[in-house]
């Protein structure tokens, strides 16, 4: 695995080949990033990365002059590798190891981007949306929920979605703070 882009462009790392992750491929990272780069100043966002994983994305931002990135990652063996990239890499990353929807119930701090890339096979994803952008509340006034999920999940009427991509068998979502007029989904 690499980054793909910033200060850390190219720099390969190597997650323990035991960990249980579903890595974003750096075919779908390239095509989000391209999309994120047009619509936020990487320096001035906060980032939440849940399910972490390898940490991959937290690095990207990080590459990238983010300043403010909380990754919350449950596995022992993931946070674990994502504490030696912090050090190895002086990387700004603020590490909970914990589950996810008990930080989101306990989270009080607003994002400018928040990503979730869970296991596909986890049961409640469909709960994440209403979770992050009406319960909780986490996101800032112009901030974006992104949720990676299989092609079997479907957000086509969820009134927050803007944008739906697709890179083979990854789907991301994005989805805006507050709701959006009556429209059909950028694809």
């Amino acid at each position: 695995m690499r980054v793909i882009s910033g200060k850390f462009k190219s720099r390969p790392f190597h997650p323990p080949q035991n960990i249980p992750t579903r890595p974003t491929t750096d075919f779908a990272k390239t095509g989000l990033f391209n999309i994120l780069t047009n619509n936020f100043e990487f320096t001035e966002v906060s980032f939440l990365d849940l399910f972490a994983g390898t940490g991959s994305l937290s690095y990207e931002f990080a590459s990238r002059g983010c300043e403010r990135i909380v990754s919350v990652e449950r596995d022992n063996k993931c946070a674990d590798f994502i504490n030696k990239m912090k050090k190895e890499w002086n990387l700004p990353i603020d590490l909970l190891k914990m589950d996810v929807f008990r930080f989101i119930n306990s989270c009080t701090e607003k994002f400018d981007l928040v990503f979730a890339g869970p296991p596909y096979a986890l049961e409640n994803i469909d709960e994440l949306p209403e979770l992050i952008l009406t319960t909780k509340k986490l996101l800032k006034p112009d901030g974006w929920f992104i949720l990676e999920t299989s092609p079997k999940h479907l957000f086509n009427t969820h009134p927050n979605l803007v944008r739906l991509k697709i890179y083979g068998e990854t789907h991301f979502h994005i989805f805006t703070a507050e709701p959006v007029p009556i429209k059909k989904p950028e694809t």
